[in-house]
């Protein structure tokens, strides 16, 4: 039997130098709404240095920290495999394996030392083309199918999710998040269907978070968002974390989007050293139509500090 030929961004990209701050990313975020779980699956590469980092994270509403959540558990300087991106076993128990090139997946996570807290089988099936931003990042939601054990109790998934990689330069430095990006942003997206959909990345910038990436898929048609807006409508008053959220945009084709979400639960954690991310499974009307997503918002550790102390009310 022949083995399916994969697409070469479903492995790993040869390296344009030998900066060693070269990083390729392969994210999977997944979530169980009836319970309000969240989880995802963040392995970090840095083929130069022939090392990788590997974050996987669990949370519900009730725990909002690494320290208070179901699970959180990231490692940094393993060794990085000899073996492909596309069938991979990462040494801290995430598994990857690409079933059909852009398309599906199957994921993976047993606890690397040994304990029976957590296993995780997954499937992704895309319900859209990535959508490529650049030349080193792509984006594509999808539908998850498995199961999830999670501190004795067994969850049963069947929801729409997502997945995203990237290729290029990451700094542990800088003023932005990436290197010329912006301090602060949003990554927001929502699925009631397959026929309704959308994703927005957003700059923060000039006091409003503008997109300058996403989609819309409306009535079954896919483009590319034009022009966007996410705005933040409510904040608990005791993290800072959103509560309430709105996307607007028009898409290539003239179409609107309007999309409304309350989050249902947060997780505030640092994905990699210069970036801390705030992440809530959301429930959104998307153009009238109910659906989930998540909502992330962001921020360089300095920009975050000065943005929660500020409205924390801790001062200086």
């Amino acid at each position: 039997m022949n083995a399916v030929p994969m697409h070469p961004d479903d492995e790993f990209h040869p390296p344009l130098d030998g900066d060693i701050e070269r990083t390729e990313t392969c994210w999977f975020t997944f979530t169980v709404p009836e319970h309000r779980l969240s989880g995802q699956l963040y392995p970090f590469f840095r083929p130069n240095q022939k090392v990788m980092a590997g974050g996987v994270y669990f949370w519900n509403d009730r725990g909002d920290q690494p320290w208070n959540c179901l699970y959180a558990k990231n490692f940094w300087h393993l060794e990085l495999p000899d073996q492909p991106l596309s069938n991979i076993v990462c040494p801290n128990g995430i598994r990857i394996r690409c079933v059909e090139p852009l398309t599906r997946y199957e994921v993976g996570y047993s606890d690397p030392d040994g304990n029976d807290e957590i296993e995780v089988d997954l499937s992704f099936t895309a319900i859209a083309p990535p959508n490529y931003l650049g030349k080193g990042h792509l984006d594509q939601p999808g539908r998850y199918q498995g199961r999830i054990r999670l501190r004795g109790r067994e969850y049963t998934v069947d929801a729409y999710g997502f997945r995203d990689r990237s290729w290029g330069l990451r700094s542990q430095f800088g003023q932005g998040i990436v290197p010329k990006g912006p301090a602060r942003n949003g990554y927001t997206y929502g699925t009631a269907s397959p026929a309704d959909a959308f994703h927005a990345i957003t700059a923060y910038r000039d006091g409003e978070f503008r997109a300058y990436h996403g989609y819309l898929i409306k009535d079954g048609v896919w483009s590319k968002l034009a022009r966007g807006r996410r705005e933040v409508l409510a904040r608990d008053p005791a993290t800072g974390y959103p509560t309430e959220v709105r996307v607007t945009g028009t898409d290539e084709l003239g179409r609107t989007l309007d999309a409304h979400g309350h989050c249902l639960n947060k997780l505030g954690f640092a994905l990699n050293p210069n970036m801390l991310s705030i992440n809530c499974l959301t429930e959104w009307t998307i153009n009238g139509k109910h659906g989930y997503g998540e909502d992330h918002e962001n921020w360089t550790p300095a920009e975050g500090r000065n943005f929660f102390r500020e409205f924390l009310g801790y001062g200086g």
